[in-house]
C-alpha cells in the first residue's frame, strides 16, 4: 500500500483528501457529491454507532425508522425550518421510468407518471416525525417520547468533500417530545453533554460546549446548542448540535395533548443529532504525515500482532504463542488483529498498519521466542520499546489506555494554546491569519456586525461558550457595549 502523502503544511486540504482514500477509509462515487464508506471507513463509524447508541439508550430513549420521503405540504408546515432547507432539498416529481422511443435501449422520465404531489429526501426528519407524532401523543401519559432513528439524509451540495461535507451522509437524529419548556430543555442540554462526553471519552477530542448565535441556529429552532472542535489546521468544525424547538413543531402540527389539569396544551420539543462528520473531525484531530492516527476507543483493531519470520516451522512456533496471548487480550476487551498474510514482506505490513492508524503493533519474530520478548510500537508517538512476553496482556491494556489519554492530552494543548483572547480588530485579523484557532472577542449581540465580521475575515461566530462568565467589554467590531466574550474562528 503507498504512503506518501502530501504533507500538512505542504498543503493541509490535499493531505486530508489523500488520507481519506489512501487509508481506505472512503472513496467518490460514481453519484455526484455522494461517498462510498469503505469497510475499514465503516468499521470505525460502527464503533463511534455502537457507544452513541448506548449512551442514548441509558438515557431512555428507544430508536425507530422514518421514511426517506417527506411530501411537500408537511416539509412546509414548519416554515422556518422549510426555508432554510429549501435550497438543499432533493425532490422527487414522478414515480416511473419509459423505454425512450427517440433512443432504443434508454430510458426517459414517463411524462404521464408525475406525481401528485411532490416528495422531498429527508434533509432532516422533523415535518414527517411530528405529523407521525400526532397520532401518538394524546395525554401526559404518553410524554417524554424519546425516539432516535440512525438514518441517512440528503443535502444537496455544490462542494463536497468526503466525510465532511457530501450530499448523502450518515447521522442520528433525535426527536422528544415533552410536557414543559423546563423539560424540554433539559434535554436538548443533556443530549449536548452526552455529544461532549463522547467526544472527549471516544474520540479524545476537546470540544467547546456553547450555544449558537440567532444567525446559526437550526432552522425552525428556539436554541441550538452545540459542540465545536478546533482541528490541526486552526479551523472549528462543529461537531455535533443539540436543539430546543420550543412549540414550533407542536404548533405547525398541531401536536397537542392533555394535561393532569385536564387541559389542551401543545407539546415541547427537541431535535439533536451527529453525522459521518465525526470521521472527518477524527482524522483531523489526530492524524499525522505518515497517515491516520486512531484513538484506542474506536480503532477497529487496537492492535496488530506481526510475525516475523523465514521458515514455516518458525512461524508455527510464534503461532502457537500468539494464539492463546489473541485469546487473552479479547478476553480482557481488547480488539487484536493477526497478520499472517504470506503475500507482504513485515515492512509492507508495518507501514499499512501506521497508515491506518492503529494504535499498538506487536511485532514478534523467532529471536523474540527465544528471548521471551516481543517489540511494541505506538502509533502516536512513533515510538518503539522491547517488552517481555509474561504480562504482556495487562502492559497492552495499560499502554492502550495511555495512548487514549496522550491523544486528548495532545488535542487538548493544541486547542489551549490556539484559543485567543483579543480586545481590538487589528488583533482578531491578525490572529486569524497568522495563528488561527478560536478567537475569543467580544460582539455587541447584532446580526449586522456579525454578518460584517464574516464578510471581512471569513471568521463565524462559532459559540456563546457555555462556561463563560459576564464580562463588561467593548465590540471588537464597532466599539458597542457587550457583556461577554464568544469564540470566532474560521471554519469547516
Amino acid at each position: 500500500m503507498e504512503k506518501n502523502l502530501t504533507s500538512r503544511s505542504e498543503d493541509y486540504s490535499k493531505w486530508y483528501n489523500e488520507l481519506v482514500v489512501k487509508a481506505d477509509l472512503a472513496e467518490n462515487s460514481a453519484v455526484r457529491g455522494c461517498m462510498v464508506i469503505k469497510p475499514y471507513g465503516y468499521a470505525i463509524w460502527e464503533k463511534m454507532q455502537a457507544e452513541l447508541d448506548r449512551m442514548f439508550k441509558e438515557t431512555g430513549h428507544q430508536n425507530a425508522y422514518f421514511p426517506l420521503f417527506v411530501p411537500k405540504s408537511l416539509f412546509e408546515a414548519e416554515e422556518k425550518n422549510a426555508e432554510g432547507f429549501a435550497k438543499e432539498c432533493a425532490v422527487v416529481t414522478h414515480y416511473r421510468l419509459q423505454n425512450d422511443p427517440d433512443n432504443p435501449g434508454k430510458l426517459r422520465v414517463d411524462p404521464e407518471a408525475k406525481l401528485e404531489e411532490e416528495l422531498v429526501v429527508r434533509p432532516t426528519s422533523e415535518a414527517i416525525i411530528w405529523n407521525t407524532y400526532k397520532g401518538w401523543i394524546q395525554s401526559y401519559r404518553d410524554l417524554p417520547l424519546l425516539i432516535n432513528q440512525w438514518a441517512n439524509v440528503v443535502r444537496w451540495e455544490m462542494r463536497t468533500r468526503l466525510f465532511l461535507r457530501t450530499a448523502e451522509f450518515l447521522w442520528q437524529e433525535g426527536h422528544t417530545a415533552h410536557s414543559t419548556k423546563k423539560e424540554a430543555i433539559a434535554e436538548a442540554e443533556q443530549m449536548n453533554d452526552i455529544y461532549a462526553e463522547f467526544a472527549q471519552n471516544f474520540m479524545a477530542i476537546p470540544v467547546v460546549k456553547g450555544l449558537k448565535t440567532e444567525s446559526e441556529r437550526f432552522a425552525g429552532a428556539d436554541e441550538t446548542y452545540c459542540i465545536e472542535a478546533l482541528m490541526q489546521d486552526g479551523k472549528a468544525l462543529q461537531a455535533g448540535t443539540s436543539h430546543f424547538l420550543g412549540q414550533n413543531f407542536a404548533k405547525a402540527f398541531d401536536v397537542k395533548f392533555t394535561s393532569k389539569e385536564g387541559k389542551q396544551e401543545y407539546v415541547w420539543a427537541t431535535s439533536w443529532g451527529v453525522s459521518t462528520r465525526l470521521m472527518g473531525a477524527l482524522i483531523m484531530t489526530h492524524s499525522d504525515d505518515k497517515g491516520l492516527v486512531l484513538p484506542p476507543n474506536l480503532a477497529p483493531n487496537q492492535v496488530v500482532i506481526v510475525p516475523i519470520f523465514k521458515t514455516e516451522d518458525q512461524f508455527d512456533e510464534i503461532t502457537n504463542v500468539v494464539t492463546p496471548l489473541m485469546k487473552t487480550l479479547r478476553l480482557k476487551g481488547v480488539t487484536v488483529k493477526y497478520d499472517k498474510r504470506d503475500t507482504l514482506r513485515p515492512g509492507a505490513k508495518f507501514a499499512q498498519h501506521e497508515l491506518q492508524g492503529v494504535p499498538l503493533r506487536i511485532a514478534i519474530g523467532a529471536r523474540d521466542l527465544e528471548n521471551g520478548t516481543v517489540e511494541l510500537a505506538r502509533r502516536d508517538t512513533l515510538t518503539k520499546e522491547t517488552a517481555t512476553l509474561e504480562g504482556i496482556e495487562d502492559k497492552v491494556v495499560a499502554l492502550l489506555k495511555e495512548i487514549q489519554s496522550s491523544l486528548y492530552h495532545r488535542a487538548l494543548e493544541y486547542k489551549n494554546t490556539h484559543t485567543t483572547k483579543v480586545d481590538t480588530f487589528e488583533e482578531f485579523k491578525n490572529v486569524l491569519e497568522t495563528k488561527g484557532g478560536f478567537v475569543s472577542a467580544h460582539w455587541d449581540g447584532t446580526i449586522e456586525t456579525e454578518d460584517k465580521i464574516k464578510e471581512i475575515t471569513k471568521a463565524t461566530i462559532r459559540c456563546v461558550p457555555l462556561d463563560s462568565e459576564n464580562e463588561e467589554g467593548k465590540c471588537v467590531f464597532t466599539g458597542n457595549k457587550s457583556l461577554k466574550r464568544v469564540l470566532f474562528a474560521k471554519a469547516y
